[in-house]
């Protein structure tokens, strides 16, 4: 492994990072809404990372050339710069733990017009440039599944709160905006 692919994942991980540390609900927030799904997902994620790095050096199935792994690399830079793109579109309103701030407004603008959860739509797509950046079906596979299990979990989650909080709303925003993958409601 290059400098170009060590460096690229440790700009992912300390923008993660940071989210975690920075952007954690308070006390004036509506409480008990997480039910400890943030630190699923960091299980979760932690798990299949390793279990795909493994895989990669333990069994060869290559998805394509080697040129797959730079393509990998430039798919985590875009989802992390879309993460922060909607992470900044949600503003004071997005938190890392499901949770309900004083005031909170359904935001329907930017990504979010489109998305209901571009923040998990980027942050997956991160990992799929991982799985790419390995150059292994099995690593790519391992990631996606387990990722997309726990985006799944976290949404449902997460909609739950919202509906509660936006009622009729939120639903009609479920029709019109897509869920974590294109085109999926």
């Amino acid at each position: 492994m290059n400098n170009l692919f060590l460096g690229t994942y440790i700009i992912w991980f300390i923008s993660e990072l940071v989210l975690n540390r920075l952007l954690k609900s308070n006390y004036t927030d509506k409480q008990g809404e997480d039910k400890h799904s943030l630190l699923f997902i960091w299980v979760v994620v932690v798990a299949a990372i390793m279990a795909a790095l493994f895989t990669s050096v333990s069994f060869t199935m290559a998805i394509a050339e080697d040129y797959i792994r730079y393509v990998g690399l430039a798919v985590i830079i875009i989802g992390i710069i879309l993460r922060i793109v909607a992470v900044y579109t949600l503003g004071k309103y997005f938190t890392v733990d499901v949770t309900i701030r004083e005031g909170h407004q359904l935001v329907k603008k930017g990504l979010y017009k489109n998305f209901r959860h571009p923040s998990y739509t980027a942050s997956f797509i991160t990992f799929i440039g991982f799985g790419l950046s390995l150059n292994n079906w099995y690593s790519l596979l391992i990631v996606v599944v387990a990722v997309l299990a726990v985006f799944l979990m976290r949404i449902r989650i997460e909609e739950k709160a919202l509906t509660g909080q936006f009622g009729d709303a939120y639903l009609q925003y479920k029709k019109e905006a897509w869920g974590l993958i294109p085109f999926v409601h």
